[in-house]
């Protein structure tokens, strides 16, 4: 099995971005969230990243 744990959509000219995690039975609830903040956060970084490069907008 697979699950994916950050994802793009690129629709419409919209950016959707989704990020989760792994929950097990030791996990930190406030941890685990955080990641999933970190996770999303990469991604909207790379997107404006990759925006400026093309030589556009990145809001």
């Amino acid at each position: 099995m697979c699950i994916a744990l950050r994802t793009a959509v690129i629709k419409d000219k919209k950016l959707y971005i989704q990020a989760g995690g792994g929950i097990v039975y030791d996990s930190d609830p406030e941890a685990e969230h955080q990641e999933t903040i970190d996770k999303s956060n990469a991604i909207r970084r790379a997107a404006a990243d990759a925006a400026r490069f093309n030589g556009g907008s990145n809001s």
